[in-house]
């Protein structure tokens, strides 16, 4: 019986042991495993993003308002309505309208503003590098602090600092991002104190990090927002790595406070924060909306709220899809560190 199994294993095209690799089609390599998985994660996030502006294009145009109503008035003619629809191209089919989009996004076309005439990119563009700057100062900012909270937290459980960050925590989860804002505004710029900016007043053109005073409250609202649940995290990973056997085995053989945070629970602590890191970002990348209307910031966010009231809908379309895919890219960067910084993970794709 066991030659019969050699002989039909041997004559077999793929060998016995890798048939369910071969019927994934992923390659048994460490590097190429790799490779074959981000792949993989892109195509999938490329499938959502499909999906989500389908899911937006067709929202849109369900919406009651009209457009060319918006943009002529209430007093224009139905003659002058039906012209204005037919040179934007809103009285085509819906499916006919999206197929036109959809061909305009595969040449990098990304239509025209209703509201303005303006090709989309030229609007979207520059608001985008506004937005993506904002981002970046707020999450270099959050980020770090937020986890080095969570550790002196966990560090000092049921100790003072480990209650002030608690609190402090509890109470911006329970106040909503443009509430912190208001609150900044009066504290910071109005009531008690007048030395900061209540709105950033940049020129058009000009790249908003070149006044930082006028960005302090709205980073700073930011940051806050970054707080609750990144801390939150970390602190609860790192208390239960410090209480693990292997921790408490380092410290029983005399190992020093810092290197047994930093050497032993550290490393172990911060998969977690990794993905809620990138739930931070994506949140940051969703919360600006609102937050950059509160501060009359120009980025993507209040071209969003403008597009809306205007219902512009190829600029809304944009931004929602820019959106999404931030969202999803974050989330394949903090899967693929998930797996580089665990030994696990990254055998299992071997």
């Amino acid at each position: 019986m066991t030659e019969e199994r050699r002989a039909a294993s041997a004559e077999a095209p793929f060998p016995a042991r890798g048939w369910q690799r071969w019927l994934r089609g992923r390659p048994s390599g460490g590097r190429a495993a790799l490779s074959w998985w981000v792949a993989m994660r892109v195509g999938q996030g490329l499938l959502t993003l499909a999906i989500v502006a389908s899911i937006v294009f067709f929202a849109a145009r369900i919406l009651p308002s009209d457009p060319a109503k918006l943009i002529l008035g209430v007093e224009a003619t139905q003659q002058q309505l039906d012209d204005l629809r037919e040179q934007l191209g809103l009285n085509k089919p819906v499916l006919q309208q999206y197929a036109e989009w959809i061909a305009g996004l595969a040449r990098g076309d990304m239509g025209t503003s209703i509201t303005t005439g303006a090709p989309v990119a030229d609007l979207v563009l520059p608001r985008l590098i506004n937005s993506g700057s904002l981002v970046l100062v707020a999450a270099s900012i959050g980020i770090p602090l937020a986890i080095l909270m969570g550790i002196l937290a966990a560090v000092q459980r049921d100790r003072a600092f480990d209650h002030f960050f608690m609190y402090l925590t509890m109470l911006v989860t329970a106040l909503p991002g443009f509430v912190i804002g208001l609150l900044l505004v009066i504290a910071f710029s109005t009531t008690l104190f007048r030395f900061l900016p209540a709105v950033v007043v940049v020129p058009p053109g000009e790249n908003p990090l070149q006044y930082p005073a006028q960005l302090v409250l709205l980073v700073t609202t930011l940051v806050l927002e970054c707080l609750p649940q990144l801390g939150r995290q970390v602190r609860g990973s790192m208390i239960e790595i410090l209480d693990s056997e292997y921790v408490q085995l380092a410290r029983l053989k005399g190992a020093r406070k810092s290197r047994v945070v930093f050497r032993h629970a550290l490393p172990n602590a911060i998969v977690p924060g990794v993905q809620a890191s990138a739930l931070v970002l994506a949140w940051l990348v969703g919360g600006i909306v609102v937050i950059e209307y509160l501060f009359s910031y120009p980025g993507l966010g209040s071209l969003l709220a403008a597009s809306v009231t205007h219902r512009d809908l190829p600029v809304v379309q944009m931004i929602v899809l820019i959106f999404g895919a931030a969202y999803i890219g974050f989330n394949i960067l903090a899967d693929l560190l998930t797996i580089l910084l665990t030994p696990r993970l990254r055998a299992g794709l071997r």
